[in-house]
């Protein structure tokens, strides 16, 4: 019961505070605050998939070849909670050029790579064991929620300058803020293809290379924020 009447006088509030807006001279503005950071961590989405004539044969083999995986990945002393098992399949398929049926078993491991200098020798050693598939490559940071709050500080900035600007120019000034809304995504960096570096791996090439690149990832958090005009 208390926790309805909370509620109901929450939105009260609410519904109060947005009708006395309404007769008050405002200016809306949006304002946006970027903070640019290069990654210190890489997640990767890695799979192994078989393919045979028997269901029991195909699923033993892809279980096998996973467990050689996670003891490879254990091995890089990654933390148990920084990998996990994302997906799990076995479906009958047809080969149209072989005209007949078989199985395919799939498996998909999510990890997530703390020390990026060791992300080569990783990967070198996931596919030497079995893995015959990366999926995605998600570069993150760390510091994320740190980055967050200076763009969020960054954005009001940037919308209280815009107000200044439109109200000067109307020869006011503004007031208090009366409203601010976040109107900010998680930023989900686009996956980079990966299947040049498993070629190349999987061909024995032991020379030595840099194959990831991280580059610079962006941190955005956009505003609306409403300011009494005076």
């Amino acid at each position: 019961m208390k926790k309805s009447a909370l509620i109901l006088f929450t939105l009260f509030t609410a519904i109060v505070s947005a009708q006395e807006i309404r007769h008050i001279p405002v200016v809306s503005v949006a304002g946006e605050g970027k903070v640019k950071v290069i990654p210190d961590q890489v997640s990767i989405s890695i799979a192994v998939e078989t393919k045979g004539a028997k269901a029991a044969d195909v699923k033993k083999e892809n279980d096998e070849k996973i467990d050689a995986i996670l003891k490879s990945v254990r091995k890089f002393a990654i933390a148990k909670e920084d990998f996990q098992t994302q997906r799990v399949s076995l479906y009958p398929n047809y080969d149209y050029e072989k005209k007949k049926h078989n199985y395919i078993a799939t498996q998909s491991v999510q990890v997530l790579l703390r020390d990026l200098t060791k992300y080569d020798v990783l990967m070198e050693e996931l596919v030497v064991t079995g893995v015959n598939r990366i999926d995605n490559v998600e570069f993150k940071s760390s510091k994320l929620p740190q980055l967050q709050s200076e763009a969020r500080k960054l954005a009001v900035k940037d919308a209280k300058v815009k107000a200044e600007d439109l109200s000067s120019g109307l020869g006011q000034k503004i007031g208090k803020a009366l409203m601010i809304t976040d109107n900010s995504q998680g930023y989900y960096p686009p996956p980079r293809p990966m299947m040049y570096e498993m070629k190349a791996m999987a061909a024995g090439d032991a020379v030595q290379r840099e194959t990831l690149a991280p580059g610079e990832m962006e941190v955005v958090v956009s505003v609306n924020v409403s300011f009494a005009l005076e």
